[in-house]
């Protein structure tokens, strides 16, 4: 018979000793001593949720786990090193063994040492997304897909549709109709693409990012030693932000664990907000069902915010059914004031209160860089981002570029722009690339074409642009389009004058565009709506040149054509879609547009859908708890809209979950400016 012999390593003979009851909370030590097995750690916001990871990492190590034993899976590369170093300020020993990083960096580690199992080699390529569009669209071409009569999707739409397909084990005619009907009769042809894009990726020996995830789960489904392996290697698992996991996650992780099922796992279930690309969180919900031994940790001690902040999250938060109960309990002493319910007239008046309240806490000794705006969409930020330009208050925004800067506004401003000048080549340019089958070619042949028209050096309009353009020959499969183009741009002159920019962009919009975002952008909806909320914008300007002007003035800031200034970024006030926000904290927090239909979102309003509608809740939740002592929700009563007049507002359902004694009602007085209009009756 073989003799057994038990090899030590030499650095755990060198003990060290943490004094954990000092450094953690009750509930902090509850979960960070716990004993082997499948542990669930309900972590509440601002409650020291990395802390316990950490600390855990260090116990496991000091009661003799090695760490190359131990795998530590986050979401994000920052969260990933920050968790590492703060380990490594725990632990004096050697932890440069220990597993720890993204899903994507682990699978990626694993697929380095057996991708040959599955047809490709050590050294295959990790596409990023412009790689992808290259791919796909090389595809696209090869299937010869015959898109003359109606556009079809972009690369970076099916890159999207793909990636759902895989994160959430959907097939591509569950996508495609759940949540891009409108490509529903390029089923069969979408479908194509992703079979050859497949075979593709094996042949130039490349990975996307999503393939990194499936082709390590398709691994460990198939090779069962090769999972007993890492299953042995990894004694004990610590995931992070675990109610963000989706289906290939949550499905690796369940192959990873062994018998000992020594596996800690640490969320919110209040703060899942991403179902939108695929997160799932049944995947938390129903952990202690998964694994029926396991054991439930609760950490409810707040350090971010003052009582009367959490005692309102608490609140709101429990109209949602789905959920593990918990109640933050502050660790601060009592603030200086209740959040504010702040009302006001119109969106104009809600930047105007949140540029003079920005301005009033920074005199108040609150630095800009402690304060921000959070909105549930990024179009919802126009009229701050107007207000703080022209008050000179920096900003920065973490949601996406300058409204005036993105792609889609520009879009459309091409139009409006080649309209006003002729000799407008860039615009002209822009407006025909977006044609299919258009490329630099094409575009300047069809713009040598307009510049040897009389109409392009006259300053008078001509009598019809479509009478004129139509004569060009633009290649076959822009035919459709190159006509709908010319007609479009008839729209925006009526007897030789110009309409109003709000009725341009509406032309723009419903003769063109719409067609192309549906088919270019992967977020149509979030673009459209940003597309109406110019069109809105519009509505203040009868003149076409002063329009077009301010749109330029408004895409810089001090001269600064980018519209950023890095410089300012230390000490400016950041806008941020709640999304974008989780995670972060700041001194004063404003919350914008809390009206039914702009949050929650109409979409979710009218599906009806109970699930979605607690998501929105938790993103208004997230959105609170990001305030350490000062919290304004606001709400424009009137929406000018469009061709509809002004629209009364409901305030958000949101606002109805917790009674009005959390909140202090604010009542603003609008001060008429000097040399305002007045009549007999203005009160002096």
């Amino acid at each position: 018979m073989a003799r057994s012999y038990q090899l030590n390593s030499p650095q755990h003979n060198s003990r060290f000793q943490l004094n954990y009851r000092n450094e953690l909370n009750n509930e902090q030590y509850a979960a960070v001593s716990s004993p082997a097995g499948p542990a669930l750690v309900i972590a509440g916001a601002g409650s020291g949720k990395t802390r316990t990871l950490t600390y855990r990492v260090a116990f496991l190590i000091e009661k003799g786990i090695h760490p190359k034993n131990i795998l530590l899976l986050t979401f994000t590369n920052k969260a990933s090193r920050e968790m590492l170093e703060r380990v490594k300020e725990l632990v004096p020993l050697d932890i440069s063994e220990l597993w720890g990083g993204t899903f994507h960096s682990i699978c990626n580690r694993i697929l380095r040492r057996h991708a040959s199992d599955i047809g490709f080699t050590s050294s295959f390529s990790i596409l990023d997304r412009d790689d992808q569009k290259t791919l796909i669209n090389s595809v696209i071409g090869d299937c010869e897909i015959d898109t003359s009569h109606k556009r079809f999707p972009k690369a970076d739409v099916l890159i999207t549709i793909f990636s759902l397909v895989r994160n959430t084990g959907s097939s591509i005619e569950q996508v495609v109709s759940g949540s891009y009907p409108y490509f529903s009769e390029w089923m069969k042809e979408i479908q194509l693409v992703s079979d050859k894009y497949r075979e593709k990726k094996v042949q130039v020996n490349s990975m996307d990012f999503d393939d990194l995830l499936c082709h390590t789960l398709t691994l460990l489904q198939k090779d069962a030693d090769l999972r007993s392996r890492y299953q042995r290697k990894f004694q004990h698992i610590l995931v992070d932000e675990f109610q963000d996991t989706n289906y290939v996650q949550s499905s690796l992780i369940n192959h990873l664990i062994g018998e000992q099922e020594s596996i800690m796992v640490v969320g919110d279930d209040a703060q899942s907000i991403y179902s939108w690309r695929g997160a799932n969180m049944e995947n938390i919900l129903s952990f202690p069902d998964t694994f029926n031994n396991a054991k439930v940790y609760r950490i409810e001690s707040n350090y971010r915010s003052v009582p009367e902040i959490l005692e309102l999250s608490n609140t709101a938060i429990k109209a949602n059914i789905k959920q593990f109960d918990k109640n933050l309990r502050a660790h601060r002493p009592k603030g200086s004031s209740l959040p504010a319910l702040v009302a006001v007239e119109d969106p104009a008046t809600q930047a105007q209160f949140v540029g003079q309240r920005i301005l009033e806490l920074r005199d108040e000794g609150v630095e800009l860089k402690e304060i921000a705006v959070l909105y549930r969409a990024h179009h919802q930020s126009l009229e701050i981002q107007m207000e703080l330009t022209q008050r000179k208050v920096p900003f920065q925004i973490t949601s996406g570029l300058r409204f005036f800067e993105q792609a889609h506004i520009k879009d459309v401003a091409s139009f409006l722009r080649f309209i006003v000048n002729r000799k407008d080549e860039i615009s002209f340019k822009r407006m025909v690339l977006m044609l299919p089958g258009v490329g630099n070619v094409s575009a300047n042949k069809l713009w040598n074409k307009w510049t040897a028209t009389p109409w392009y050096a006259q300053s008078t309009l001509p009598p019809s642009f479509s009478e004129v353009l139509l004569e060009f020959k633009p290649p076959k499969k822009a035919k459709a389009g190159w006509e709908q183009l010319c007609y479009t741009l008839d729209e925006l002159v009526v007897e030789q004058k110009f309409v109003s920019p709000s009725r341009m962009i509406y032309c723009v919009l419903e003769g063109f565009y719409d067609d192309y975002l549906k088919a270019t952008f992967d977020n149509y909806d979030q673009r459209k709506q940003d597309v109406q909320q110019l069109m809105e914008y519009g509505e203040g300007f009868d003149d076409i040149m002063e329009f077009l002007g301010q749109l330029s003035l408004m895409s810089s800031i001090d001269g600064d054509p980018s519209g950023s200034s890095q410089e300012i970024d230390d000490e400016s006030v950041t806008l941020s879609s709640i999304h974008q926000a989780k995670g972060l904290e700041w001194k004063a927090v404003f919350v914008i547009w809390l009206t039914d239909g702009m949050f929650p979102n109409m979409r979710v309003i009218d599906s009806d859908d109970q699930d979605a509608l607690e998501e929105e809740r938790r993103l208004f939740y997230v959105a609170i708890t990001r305030a350490k002592d000062d919290l304004y929700l606001t709400y424009p009563m009137i929406n000018p809209k469009s061709y509809r007049g002004d629209i009364l507002q409901t305030p958000s359902r949101f606002l109805e979950d917790f009674p009005r004694t959390l909140v202090e009602e604010w009542n603003i007085n609008n001060t008429p400016s000097w040399g305002a209009e007045y009549d007999d009756n203005t009160p002096f």
